[in-house]
């Protein structure tokens, strides 16, 4: 077992439908989409600790295994306890030196936009 795997727990992605109201524009919802596991974790570097002070609610490092692959934008739930995160960075692929595969991104605690706040 990799140490990052004793972090990982079940997060699920969140997408947004949307669908014809009737009235020539759309509305939107948020769907569950697929699951994966991920080890998220509160960024507590002077850079991150510089984001929040300027406002960010809090930046995290989110670690999966290789085949779980996420976009920036993409939004997920951490199951274990509802935490909603949005992806703010895509990462560049596992360094050279690693002996496992593995993606890695910057994170923001997130919430679900109000109809029309998009």
């Amino acid at each position: 077992m990799r140490l990052f795997d004793s972090f990982k727990k079940t997060c699920t992605l969140i997408e947004r439908r949307r669908v014809p109201d009737g009235e020539g524009g759309w509305l939107t919802s948020w769907v569950d989409g697929p699951t994966f596991e991920a080890a998220v974790v509160l960024d507590s570097t002077t850079g991150g600790r510089v984001a929040e002070a300027q406002g960010v609610t809090g930046i995290y490092t989110v670690t999966t295994d290789a085949n779980a692959v996420l976009a920036f934008h993409d939004a997920f739930r951490r199951e274990e306890d509802g935490a909603l995160f949005r992806v703010t960075k895509v990462n560049d692929s596992t360094p050279d030196v690693a002996s496992f595969e593995f993606n890695q991104y910057q994170a923001e605690s997130w919430q679900l936009p109000k109809d029309g706040d998009e």
